[in-house]
């Protein structure tokens, strides 16, 4: 102290002192080349000049945001449970008012501004469960193994969270998909936690082999305590649909090496392809017999941000756990009501995806409607997708079997290697950058979900109008050509 004033001695919380984890976390969905789109937004707001009038954003999967309509009766609820008055308008249908009115029931104070249980409300757990069963085929599930979640991360979050212990070699190790969706990394890094990558097989339309899982384990064991398998079907960033022998074989697998499965299955409702069709991990697990389906332990997890809902938003989800021991559920009860509970609107927005309009309702209809419409469209926007990006010479696109993304290779010249190399970047973030300044489309490069080395690709999600998508595939192929004579 001098004169009673404390001499300035820095900051407490510096890059030097805060918690170095979070420093080794990264998120390319929201990365650098987004931050210079909104940047860009700015500038064209401002009225600087640039060779484009918008920026079209292809870099996320915010169906919304590229203009999705959400669904009617979705909304319809939403907005009675938030303003329980329009009960007396007779402008919503009466099976809208009836959803309403047994969502507030179970709120507090018949309010959706209410905490409610950790869990979730129970009601809305009751329906989840019985969503499953319906969709698994009579597969019984318990309402007391959901756990509503603030969209499908958090409650992916929370189970790594659980599974991840020990020091040194005995360090908990997580074996991801690369590509990958860079939560998962991220998580990882911010846990401390190892991450044990297998890589998807581009060549067989980004399928999972064992023999690739049983190398990647193996290579692991030498370094960390392998616990957990984390599955993504369909597939984000990759849009591959995996086949029921497939999961059959993985579940073998995590049975063989007592490995924890973590089934991540947000795009469900997503497939497209002929011949593709999605197989809960859950199901194939119970059709599996007793002896998976008495020991395998398996998280899996769904949400109200993708399929044909789009509400981002509203945070919504939930994850159903199996054969998970007592004592540790007691434990992730806890865990979950620090949190005190997940968002009440999105809760009551996934009681509507998981009981929608039943076919003698009013609503019945419109909601059938709409929910083709989204998913027709879907589906006709991920074959031009294929089908453009595949005629440029340079770029290869797998079939976009299922989910909100393509995943193309492409091929780059060795000058723009270099001098991205130069200049400290990845050489697909340096082409994904580029276009973004001379076009105003914003991808996300390969490198930030992992690659195999020496490879190259961007996300694309295909999301945006059918008219839109035209457009930026027109300029993404028009780029692609200019960048490639410019560096040969």
């Amino acid at each position: 102290m001098e004169n009673g004033v404390i001499s300035h001695r820095g900051k407490v919380l510096t890059t030097d002192t805060m918690n170095p984890n979070v420093k080794k976390v990264e998120y390319a969905v929201r990365g650098p080349i987004v931050q210079r789109a909104v940047q860009i937004e700015k500038e064209l707001k401002a009225g600087m000049k640039k060779p484009f009038s918008e920026v079209i954003k292809a870099n996320i999967g915010d169906a919304h945001a590229m203009g999705q309509r959400p669904i009617t009766f979705l909304r319809q609820v939403l907005a009675l449970c938030s303003y329980p008055e329009l009960l007396n308008d007779n402008k919503f249908p009466e099976d809208a008012k009836n959803r309403a009115r047994r969502i507030l029931q179970s709120c507090g104070g018949g309010s959706i501004g209410a905490y409610s249980a950790s869990q979730g409300i129970e009601s809305v757990r009751q329906d989840v469960a019985r969503y499953i069963e319906r969709r698994d085929g009579g597969i019984q599930s318990d309402p007391d193994n959901i756990y509503l979640t603030t969209g499908a991360s958090d409650g992916i979050v929370t189970m790594l969270k659980l599974l991840v212990s020990g020091e040194g070699r005995g360090r908990t190790g997580v074996m991801i998909s690369i590509p990958q969706y860079p939560l998962y990394s991220a998580a990882l890094a911010d846990l401390g936690a190892v991450q044990i990558s297998y890589y998807l097989d581009e060549e067989r339309c980004w399928s999972l082999d064992v023999r690739e899982l049983r190398r990647a384990l193996n290579a692991a064991r030498e370094h960390c305590q392998p616990r957990a398998l984390c599955i993504i079907n369909p597939g984000n960033p990759t849009g591959q649909v995996q086949s029921r022998q497939c999961i059959e074989d993985v579940i073998r697998f995590a049975a063989e090496e007592h490995l924890f499965l973590m089934a991540d299955e947000v795009y469900q409702d997503n497939v497209y392809a002929e011949g593709c069709e999605f197989h809960s991990f859950k199901k194939v697990l119970f059709e599996m017999g007793p002896e998976y389906y008495k020991t395998v332990e398996l998280a899996s997890f769904h949400s109200t941000s993708k399929c044909y809902m789009g509400e981002c938003g509203f945070r919504g989800g939930y994850m159903e756990v199996i054969n998970l021991d007592p004592d540790v559920k007691v434990q992730l009860t806890k865990l979950v009501s620090v949190r005190l509970c997940p968002p009440v609107p999105g809760q009551a927005l996934l009681d509507l995806v998981v009981n929608p309009p039943q076919p003698d309702e009013p609503s019945y209809a419109t909601f059938i409607k709409e929910r083709t419409a989204v998913l027709t469209a879907l589906a006709e926007k991920a074959k031009l997708t294929e089908q453009i990006l595949n005629t440029v010479p340079g770029i290869t696109c797998n079939p976009v079997q299922g989910a909100m993304y393509s995943f193309p290779r492409i091929t780059l010249p060795e000058r723009a290697i270099t001098e991205a190399k130069e200049k400290g970047q990845a050489p697909d973030m340096f082409y994904c950058m580029k276009l973004l300044e001379e076009t105003g489309i914003c991808l996300v490069p390969g490198s930030g979900f992992g690659q195999r080395e020496g490879t190259f690709h961007f996300r694309m999600t295909i999301l945006p109008p059918m008219d839109k998508l035209k457009v930026l595939l027109a300029k993404v192929k028009e780029f692609h050509q200019s960048f490639t004579q410019q560096y040969s």
